[in-house]
């Protein structure tokens, strides 16, 4: 009987375990493997809303930056992973 419920506990810990990874883990991975290629997609004059709440339009591509136009004559520096998400024109 004591070896049934060493089998037992330890099935328990990996379905916990299972679970635990597929409920949480998983998903942020994805989540993140998502990001990383929208912000290796981006081209300049791509329109912007960085994590800040900031709109703008991509000017410039540094190696790990974004200049970005605000409005006419202000230009921000960002670094890459600032930017939240794309804006699409139908958005607007």
């Amino acid at each position: 009987m004591g070896i049934n419920s060493q089998y037992a506990s330890i099935l328990y810990i990996v379905v916990l375990f299972a679970i635990l990874y597929f409920l949480m883990i998983r998903p942020q991975q994805q989540r993140q493997k998502r990001l990383q290629e929208m912000i290796n997609n981006l081209k300049v004059g791509d329109r912007v809303i960085t994590v800040g709440g900031m709109y703008g339009t991509i000017d410039k591509i540094k190696d790990d930056f974004f200049i970005i136009k605000v409005s006419d004559n202000v230009r921000i520096k960002f670094q890459k992973n600032a930017v939240g998400q794309v804006v699409s024109d139908e958005t607007d």
